[in-house]
């Protein structure tokens, strides 16, 4: 996210010899792709490096490059770490020149600037590439209706991009369908590296979320070579792709029922070139055939993935099990009591069958409590009560699923991002293995 004074952590450029600067120079004003916030830099084996727009400069461009603009010259993409602000950025903050160049062009067409109009512009936003994604809680007072189309143009030229979109509230349409309105250009399609994984997507039909960045590096990080895991809620493929490009799963059935999220997931698995090891299954999970499969299984649907537990346990293998990651918002409100899983209708259905569960108990009598992996100092007692009890309502449903008791470990407990005041959202690295009956 690019807030007031923010810049990006790294920019994109393209590198040439002295010699053919100009020429790339010339070439990348016309195509719209040059970073004109950010300056020229020198590299040290004396190339020179031109920020583009963009989190990628498409091959077309290079080989146009290569080709016919400067035949013979070198043309590489790399990152600059720390770009160094073009002089007429570092006058102003991003915000400054915005309100800068809207206000004299809002006068320009004879309407006044007022305290009104200037407390209604925005302080941040998200940038992806060369697309603006502007909150809901800007632009909404009544006179800027008038000045649209063209004020858009305006806001894109102030801030160096060339599309321009709005976003709305979350659609409650069971896909998450963001409802984020295109403002300025023809299509909402981006791409966003994270990881070294590439993700592309459009605003205007699929979420992306930038909080969740630790959780896709420690995914990436976990130990699954070997492993077959189901993603339940795969999207445009924020866990997935982190678990077949840098986890080394062997292979990830992902579930996804937003239609959009699917054409996304389908473009990401093949640019990043693991489409071979993943299989998408395309509706309702709660539907899925599949069973006794599974090494992994994420869930990684907030505010909770309650309703996708029967189904994870049903995925397990019956011979090993496996590891649950689930994901949750967990209230932390002093003195509120915490509502435990097994509350909801889903739980009420499965609390009639018979219960021999195994949580604390493992096969040698030894209790799971001596070798569990004691919570960091960092564990809110909350995160920590809703963790015990999912794990004791997990341990029902694998009894209810498979028709008898396994034992369960609290692995890790993971804190993802804050939701909202005194709501986190976390995830829950539950253990889950099977055990004899007892006589």
């Amino acid at each position: 996210m690019e807030g007031e004074g923010g810049k990006p952590a790294a920019v994109v450029a393209v590198v040439t010899e002295p010699r053919f600067t100009q020429r790339y120079r010339e070439y990348l004003e016309k195509q719209q792709l040059l970073d004109r916030q950010h300056r020229l830099e020198k590299m040290p084996d004396g190339t020179v490096a031109l920020p583009v727009l963009g989190e990628a400069l498409p091959e077309r461009h290079l080989q146009e490059l290569r080709n016919r603009v400067a035949p013979g010259s070198t043309c590489r993409v790399t990152q600059l770490l720390d770009p160094v602000p073009s002089k007429k950025a570092q006058g102003s903050s991003p915000a400054q020149r915005l309100r800068l160049e809207v206000s004299r062009w809002v006068e320009g067409r004879g309407v006044t600037w007022s305290a009104d109009l200037e407390a209604d512009l925005p302080r941040s936003w998200q940038r992806h590439g060369n697309l603006l994604l502007l909150s809901e809680d800007c632009f909404q007072a009544k006179q800027w209706e008038n000045l649209e189309p063209e004020l858009w143009k305006t806001v894109a030229s102030a801030l160096g991009v060339h599309r321009v979109a709005k976003r709305g509230r979350v659609s409650p349409d069971g896909t998450r369908t963001p409802a984020v309105t295109l403002l300025l250009g023809d299509d909402g399609w981006v791409e966003h590296v994270d990881n070294g994984i590439r993700y592309k997507f459009d605003v205007t039909r699929c979420m992306f979320s930038f909080g969740n960045i630790t959780e896709k590096l420690r995914v990436a990080s976990l130990p699954c070579a070997g492993e077959v895991l189901v993603d339940l809620y795969a999207g445009i493929g924020y866990f997935t792709l982190p678990f077949l490009v840098h986890a080394g799963a062997a292979f990830v059935h992902a579930c996804e029922w937003n239609p959009h999220a699917v054409v996304a997931l389908r473009k990401n698995l093949d640019i990043n070139r693991v489409a071979h090891r993943c299989q998408i299954h395309f509706g309702d999970n709660r539907k899925l055939k599949l069973s006794n499969i599974a090494d992994r299984v994420n869930l990684g649907l907030i505010p909770s993935s309650e309703e996708g537990w029967p189904i994870a346990c049903q995925l397990l293998r019956r011979d090993a099990g496996g590891i649950l990651h689930i994901h949750q918002n967990v209230e932390s409100y002093p003195g509120k009591t915490l509502q435990p899983p097994g509350s909801s209708e889903m739980e009420k259905e499965h609390s009639s069958y018979p219960q021999q569960i195994i949580t604390n108990q493992w096969t040698n009598g030894a209790t799971r409590d001596s070798r569990r992996k004691m919570p960091s100092a960092a564990t809110k007692p909350e995160w920590q009560r809703w963790a015990e009890s999912a794990e004791t309502c997990i341990a029902t449903l694998l009894q209810q699923v498979h028709g008898k008791p396994w034992k369960t470990q609290i692995l890790h407990i993971q804190p993802v991002k804050s939701y909202a005041p005194h709501v986190d959202h976390i995830v829950l690295d539950l253990e889950c293995r099977p055990c004899a009956l007892l006589g």
